[in-house]
C-alpha cells in the first residue's frame, strides 16, 4: 500500500509556496515561485492573476512529479482581501489582482455616513477601510470598462483570489466563510452574503462566489499538467491557516505571522465576539456548517518597513544586515520609527497615517534607526496584544514568518508584551492549511489534534517588570497619537 500524503498550497502576497506532508504533518517536499507585485500609481498595488495561476500550477506539478505516494487531501489558502474580476465564459481575467494593501478605494469609503459606517461595523465587525474587499470590488464595478462590459453580457465573476483559482482549476465558483468574513459583504453568524451590505457597496450578489465550508469535502482541483486530481479538503485565508499551523486551535491561543506585515489572530471559540473598537471579529474557519471565530489585528508594514529602510534610505544592504546593525547598540538613543507605510491598522484604524521617523539628532546613527525600527514593530504588535487581553487571557504569542529569524526582534517582542514568544519550527501558513486539509479528509479526528503536530521550536522569555513595561508602552502610545495626529 502506497504512503498517503497531504498537499498544502499557500498563495501569498509575494510568492506561491507548496509542500507535500506526511501524515505526521512533516514536510517531505517543498516548492516555491515568486510572484511580481506592481505599484503603477501611488497607493495602487497590483498582481497578474495569470502569473499567480501559473505559479500554483507549477509548484503543484513540481511536487507531484514522481511523488512517493498518493495525495489524499489538499488545502489551499490565499492572501485574504485581494480581489479581481474575470469572465465566466472564457475564464480570462478582466482586471489585475487588486492587492489587500491597495488604497484606490479610499473614495468609496469616504462616501459613507457615520451611521452607515456604524451599521457596516455592527453587521460584519469590520471598520470602513480600503484594506477590505468590498470597496475594491465597488471601485472596479464603477471604474473598469472591461468589468462593465462583462456585467452587461451577464458573464461577470468577481471575488477573492481563492475563487478565481478554484474556478479555473475545476473546484467551481466557490469561496469559504473565512474569506467572506474579510470582504465586508458578509454578516457574522450568517451563512453567506448580506443583502444590506451588498446594496450599500453596490456589489450584485450574482457576480460573487458561493460561500461554503473551509474544511471538509469541498471538491477537486485538476490541471492537465498534474498526474492526478486533488481532493480539496481545506480552503481559507492565509492568516487563518497560519492560526491553525501555529497550533492555535483552542480558545485563547494567539499567533502572529511576521512577514511584510504582522497579522495577529487570537482563537475566540465558537461564539462570535462582539465588534469592538480596536480588534476585528472574523471567521477563523467553518467546518460542518459551524463557524469558529478569531479576533484579528494587523500591523500593515513590518518587514515592508525594514525593506524600505534598506532600499530607499540605505540604512543597511538587507533586512538581515539591518538586524545585525541594530544589535550593535544597546538602545535607539531616543529615535522612534512608526511603521505605517500602508496606514495604521489595529487598534488605531487610520488608513491615512504615514510612516514616521522621529527623535533624531546629530548623534543618531544607522544602528539607532535600525533598532528603532525593530522596536517600533514590537510595540505595534504589543498594541494589538493589549487589546486582545481585554477579551481573552494571553499566555504566549506563537510567531512564524521571515522576521522570526531576527533574534533581537523576538527579544524586543517578548519584553513589549510581557509573555513568552514561541517561534514555530515550520511555515505555519502552509503547514496549517495542510493540517486543516488532513482534518477535512478525516486523517485527523478533529482540528484540535493539529496542536500536537506543530510544537514550538524556540521560546524567548520577556525581561523587565510589569510597571516599567506599561510605562514604556504608554510612552509609545503617546508617540503614535502625536505622530499620527490621533486622539
Amino acid at each position: 500500500m502506497s504512503e498517503r500524503f497531504i498537499l498544502g498550497i499557500d498563495e501569498g502576497t509575494t510568492a506561491v509556496k507548496a509542500a507535500l506532508f506526511d501524515e505526521r504533518l512533516l514536510a517531505v517536499r517543498t516548492a516555491r515561485r515568486v510572484v511580481g507585485v506592481r505599484h503603477p500609481q501611488p497607493g495602487w498595488v497590483e498582481k497578474d492573476p495569470v502569473e499567480i495561476l501559473g505559479a500554483v500550477v507549477d509548484v503543484v506539478a513540481e511536487l507531484l512529479a514522481d511523488a512517493p505516494g498518493e495525495v489524499v487531501a489538499c488545502g489551499l489558502d490565499h492572501e485574504g482581501e485581494s480581489v479581481l474580476a474575470w469572465d465566466a465564459e472564457t475564464g480570462d481575467p478582466l482586471t489585475t489582482v487588486v492587492v489587500w494593501q491597495e488604497k484606490r478605494s479610499e473614495g468609496v469609503r469616504a462616501e459613507f455616513s457615520d451611521a452607515d459606517a456604524a451599521e457596516i461595523r455592527r453587521r460584519g465587525g469590520l471598520p470602513l477601510d480600503p484594506y477590505f474587499s468590498a470597496g475594491k470590488l465597488a471601485w472596479l464595478l464603477r471604474n473598469d470598462d472591461a468589468v462593465a462590459r462583462s456585467r452587461t453580457r451577464g458573464t461577470l465573476r468577481m471575488g477573492n483570489v481563492d475563487a478565481f483559482l478554484c474556478d479555473r482549476l475545476g473546484a467551481g465558483f466557490v469561496t469559504d466563510a473565512s474569506t467572506a468574513s474579510r470582504t465586508q459583504l458578509h454578516r457574522l453568524g450568517t451563512p453567506g452574503w448580506d443583502p444590506w451590505l451588498l446594496e450599500r457597496f453596490g456589489v450584485p450578489e450574482d457576480v460573487l462566489p458561493r460561500v461554503g465550508d473551509s474544511v471538509g469535502a469541498l471538491g477537486v482541483l485538476r490541471h492537465e499538467r498534474w498526474p492526478a486530481e486533488l481532493p480539496l479538503t481545506a480552503l481559507l485565508c492565509d492568516q487563518q491557516a497560519a492560526l491553525a499551523g501555529s497550533g492555535c486551535v483552542a480558545p485563547g491561543a494567539v499567533k502572529g505571522a511576521c512577514g511584510a506585515g504582522v497579522f495577529v489572530l487570537a482563537h475566540a471559540g465558537e461564539t462570535g465576539p462582539e465588534p469592538g473598537e480596536g480588534l476585528l471579529p472574523t471567521v477563523a474557519w467553518r467546518a460542518g456548517g459551524r463557524d469558529t471565530y478569531a479576533l484579528d489585528g494587523g500591523v500593515f508594514a513590518a518587514g515592508a518597513m525594514l525593506d524600505w529602510l534598506c532600499d530607499a534610505l540605505g540604512v543597511a544592504p538587507t533586512p538581515a544586515q539591518l538586524g545585525e546593525l541594530a544589535r550593535t547598540v544597546p538602545d535607539a538613543r531616543g529615535a522612534r520609527v512608526l511603521p505605517a507605510l500602508a496606514g495604521l491598522g489595529a487598534p488605531w484604524w487610520d488608513p491615512g497615517a504615514r510612516a514616521v521617523l522621529a527623535g533624531i539628532d546629530g548623534g543618531t546613527t544607522r544602528a539607532h534607526l535600525a533598532r528603532a525600527a525593530l522596536e517600533g514593530i514590537a510595540w505595534r504588535v504589543a498594541d494589538i496584544v493589549a487589546e486582545i487581553r481585554r477579551e481573552l487571557p494571553v499566555d504566549a504569542l506563537r510567531v512564524d514568518g521571515g522576521l522570526t529569524n531576527e533574534p533581537l526582534l523576538l527579544e524586543l517582542q517578548a519584553s513589549a508584551i510581557g509573555v513568552p514568544v514561541e517561534a514555530a519550527g515550520a511555515d505555519a501558513t502552509v503547514t496549517g492549511v495542510a493540517g486543516l486539509a488532513a482534518a477535512g479528509a478525516g486523517l485527523l479526528g478533529s482540528i484540535a489534534e493539529i496542536a500536537a503536530l506543530v510544537p514550538a521550536e524556540r521560546r524567548v522569555a520577556p525581561t523587565g517588570d510589569g510597571d516599567a513595561r506599561e510605562d514604556a508602552h504608554e510612552r509609545w502610545r503617546t508617540f503614535v497619537r502625536a505622530a499620527g495626529g490621533l486622539r
